[in-house]
């Protein structure tokens, strides 16, 4: 029996589906996570490239868009123990180069851009308030590295009952083994997985029929 059959026996798989207001979340597109010298690597160049006409699509239907970043102190005093498993880490300050959001998705007036110390987007950050705000019911993830810090937003978006769609093509690791294997886990338990041009289909649907 493979592992699909497995979880299916049990009962995992399902799908959650999309709601009726989804907001696009885009999990550390930044410089330092595009930069095999620092931690980038693997297939995250090809998913921030996947992830542009996706912005595009969420920009022109009006969806809420939220970019998030992992900032540090300059002076380290909010540094943790995240920084004591990868102290490199540390570098990404709030003016630092590697920390800045990567120009192909540039953020334009009125979208988030939310700082982080954490592997979540949702720890110890205002984004379950903001998405409440903005009437939001389903999270479309992207972003990097896919068995970090989306998977562990992932997990917190589903734990505060929003849907969420995790967009395959647009989510990236520096090595594809756990890229692959979180995305595996992610469909069965947490999440539903969708291509970008699925995910782009659906929210123009959605658009159509307001």
């Amino acid at each position: 029996m493979n592992d699909a059959n497995i979880y299916a026996k049990q009962g995992f798989g399902n799908k959650s589906g999309f709601g009726v207001r989804p907001a696009l979340l885009l999990i550390d597109f930044v410089n330092g996570f595009n930069d095999p010298k620092l931690f980038g690597g693997g297939n995250i160049p090809q998913a921030i490239a996947q992830t542009q006409p996706l912005l595009a699509c969420a920009r022109r239907i009006g969806a809420p868009v939220c970019f998030t970043r992992v900032v540090y102190a300059q002076d380290g005093a909010d540094n943790g123990v995240f920084c004591l498993k990868a102290p490199k880490l540390a570098i990404l300050t709030p003016d630092a180069h590697a920390s800045q959001i990567v120009d192909e998705l540039t953020p334009v007036a009125g979208e988030y851009v939310l700082n982080k110390t954490q592997p979540s987007a949702f720890f110890g950050t205002n984004l379950v308030n903001w998405l409440i705000s903005k009437g939001v019911d389903t999270v479309i993830a992207t972003g990097a590295t896919t068995s970090g810090c989306v998977r562990a937003s992932v997990v917190d978006s589903m734990s505060y009952n929003f849907r969420t769609i995790v967009v395959s093509d647009c989510v990236g690791d520096r090595a594809l083994g756990p890229h692959e294997a979180n995305l595996f886990d992610m469909q069965q338990k947490y999440a539903d997985l969708m291509t970008c041009a699925e995910t782009i289909s659906q929210l123009e649907r959605l658009k159509t029929n307001t």
